[in-house]
């Protein structure tokens, strides 16, 4: 099933219906995508990272959660599949097709559903509240969000412990503050490994938009070798062929939000920002000291409920977050977001060479 996903779209499967094998799973999914070519001319995939993307579900063993979801990020012109991260955005779709494909059962009389999510890619667990009817999920609805055109129905998750999952804490290195290549930057992992850094440090405003940033070759070697050198400091080992760390620029806001970002997912710049990648930036901002935490307006880019408004290219994002600091030391008491998902289609899958 071809499913879009928060500001993302994949191609989501029931663990079954794939080869057990990673080794042949891999090169089924390549195939299925059209990787590698950077048009992907010869499969589904859309030529861009957002949309080379695929969810595998299935029902879950474990007694805390209702299905088990692992994230494959495929490559696009290099043919590489990677469960290095989570995606947040995919995880949107995935309680709406666990119960198309029966994984879920939901009464005919029930308005809501609320499901328990196993991430593999970090052994953490999200619960994602949908509305239902007659069994099936609800798509159309009047929920809006930046980089997906149209409204539809509010998919609301919620994340357990999240903080550390892939990287072994928070703040990976114990520091607020890491300074690589001359320039400082917050190191955090609140859901997804990411970094943080100020604009003005790196001789852009953070306002340009994502194809003049991807234009900028100097801009893009530095980051890289920044990447490198944090990704090991965050205890990620050599991430020179992985998708992360997520390189998050701040700068302040400048229609409403709590701060602005530009992020590079690692070698693209994302045309929105990734929900995992908000809640991580959203957290390491908020932290007294951290790159970036001088730039918040919390005043007009928080609301009531502790939601924030991060900016990013085309639009905002809402992260709920709020953090403690306990004993000198931060800790995350909340996190979670709104999303949501479409079906685009339900069918048979030819892939090349299969």
């Amino acid at each position: 099933m071809v499913m879009r996903g928060g500001t993302s779209k994949g191609v989501y499967f029931v663990a079954n219906d794939l080869p057990a094998a990673a080794e042949a799973r891999d090169a089924l999914l390549l195939a299925v995508m059209g990787t590698p070519d950077a048009r992907q001319i010869d499969g589904i995939g859309g030529a861009h990272p957002l949309t080379s993307k695929v969810a595998i579900v299935s029902v879950s063993e474990d007694a805390d959660a209702e299905v088990d979801y692992l994230f494959l990020q495929l490559g696009v012109d290099q043919p590489t599949v990677s469960d290095r991260q989570n995606c947040g955005n995919l995880l949107a779709g995935v309680a709406p097709f666990a119960i198309e494909r029966g994984l879920v059962t939901v009464k005919a009389d029930e308005r809501s559903a609320t499901v328990r999510v196993r991430m593999l890619n970090t052994n953490s667990i999200a619960t994602a509240h949908i509305e239902v009817d007659n069994g099936q999920p609800v798509y159309r609805g009047t929920t809006a969000i930046s980089g997906a055109p149209g409204t539809a129905a509010a998919i609301r998750l919620d994340f357990d412990n999240i903080a550390g999952s892939s990287t072994g804490a928070l703040l990976p290195t114990g520091n607020v503050v890491d300074t690589f290549c001359g320039v400082d930057t917050t190191l955090v992992d609140n859901g997804m490994p990411v970094v943080v850094l100020r604009a003005s440090d790196l001789g852009i405003s953070g306002y340009e938009s994502p194809n003049e940033l991807e234009a900028n070759e100097s801009l893009r070697e530095l980051l890289e070798m920044i990447r490198i050198k944090a990704g090991a400091a965050m205890n990620l080992g050599d991430v020179a062929d992985t998708s992360v760390p997520k390189m998050t620029i701040v700068s302040a806001p400048l229609n409403g939000g709590a701060f602005n970002t530009r992020t590079f997912i690692p070698h693209r710049c994302h045309q929105a920002i990734g929900v995992l990648g908000a809640v991580a930036a959203a957290t390491g901002v908020m932290i007294p000291g951290a790159v970036g935490h001088e730039l918040l307006d919390l005043t007009n880019g928080r609301s009531d409920d502790g939601t924030m408004l991060v900016e990013h290219p085309t639009g905002s994002f809402g992260a709920a977050v709020s953090i403690s600091i306990i004993d000198g030391k931060p800790s995350v008491t909340r996190a979670g977001i709104v999303r949501t998902a479409r079906k685009i289609m339900d069918g048979r899958l030819f892939p090349r060479d299969y």
